[in-house]
């Protein structure tokens, strides 16, 4: 899945391989965890987060069809830069690519949500 035309992100989440949904899942479940007051929505046809009625997206994620694509923007990755030097994860400006979902360490994506939401800042 490159671009979902999934209206909502529950209609997303029935898109998503059955490989790669538990991470998803867990991804999804994160973010709705540790952004509170954020409003949860598809942009982009991937689920994203933000600030209630903000224009401007705060986080996203996709399956991508290689990797899993989380849109942390690039004050998060530059900040956590040394946690996410690991093999199978590659960092672009603004997003980090999980080449093998197994390598997601959720407790650095909780604690790059937590500083994407007490930054407030839109990190896409």
């Amino acid at each position: 899945m490159v671009q979902s035309s999934a209206p909502t992100v529950d209609a997303y989440m029935l898109e998503v391989s059955r490989e790669r949904l538990p991470y998803i899942q867990a991804l999804r479940e994160a973010c709705l965890k540790a952004l509170p007051g954020w409003e949860e929505k598809m942009s982009y046809g991937m689920p994203a987060y933000g600030p209630v009625g903000a224009p401007d997206v705060g986080v996203a994620f996709n399956s991508q069809k290689q990797h899993v694509a989380f849109y942390a923007g690039q004050a998060a990755i530059q900040k956590f830069a040394a946690e996410l030097a690991v093999p199978g994860i590659s960092c672009g400006k603004g997003c980090v690519r999980y080449m093998n979902p197994r390598k997601m360490d959720f407790a650095v994506i909780e604690a790059m949500l937590r500083d994407i939401h007490d930054r407030r800042q839109p990190a896409c």
